[in-house]
């Protein structure tokens, strides 16, 4: 799971963070002043760094010149909205800066973006408070693992790469099982209510009368 560090002396604007990030299926860890987020960093597996540059102890300018070695990305949150800071700040290693106040969609999109240019998330599929960790094959509901077949994992990142898609019984099955449709979809019906079950997706993967079924949002 991909860990990220909120460094954020205000407490309120902390948590919100942290709530937003943990539904996101983040693992998150909070500092509130840059001699405490330094300890975090120097002591644990850190992917990615939302710093505020106002904080006490350390600044986050300073900070982030303090572990540029360790080539961790970093994002920069702050109220501090004039060009001449965003652009020390980027020139600093930034990877983006984003000014306060600021939306929770914007935030995780910038994210996104971030984390596929550091190449830390081609392994994992993020859904609602799910994690799929494809090259291990495994499913966690907030860091806990489910146990799902081969077939029902197959089956889940494919609605999942499908996501709002309305797929056919007889295309999952060539697709997951391997073979031609032959008058039996029975099977797709019962992994589907496994997968449903298993994962709390019930309001989730609609069936599509006639046709099939569709993860949606």
């Amino acid at each position: 799971m991909i860990n990220i560090l909120i460094v954020e002396d205000e407490a309120s604007i902390s948590n919100l963070i942290k709530i937003n990030l943990d539904v996101a299926g983040y693992s998150t860890r909070q500092a509130y002043d840059g001699e405490e987020a330094l300890d975090i960093i120097s002591e644990n597996k850190i992917d990615l760094i939302l710093l505020d540059v106002m904080i006490p102890k350390i600044d986050g300018f300073e900070l982030i010149q303090k572990i540029k070695h360790m080539n961790i990305p970093v994002i920069f949150l702050t109220a501090k909205d004039s060009l001449i800071d965003k652009v020390t700040g980027l020139r600093l290693g930034a990877e983006d800066y984003i000014v306060k106040p600021f939306e929770a969609i914007e935030l995780l999109a910038r994210i996104e973006v971030v984390l596929r240019r550091y190449g830390n998330n081609d392994n994992i599929i993020k859904f609602k408070n799910i994690s799929i960790l494809l090259n291990d094959r495994v499913v966690k509901i907030n860091d806990k693992v489910v146990d799902l077949t081969l077939k029902e994992f197959e089956l889940f990142v494919l609605l999942l790469k499908n996501k709002n898609v309305a797929l056919t019984r007889e295309g999952i099955l060539q697709k997951v099982w391997g073979y031609e449709y032959y008058g039996e979809t029975r099977t797709v019906d019962n992994h589907i209510q496994k997968i449903r079950s298993k994962l709390n997706l019930n309001d989730n993967i609609k069936t599509v009368y006639k046709v099939g079924y569709r993860l949606e949002d």
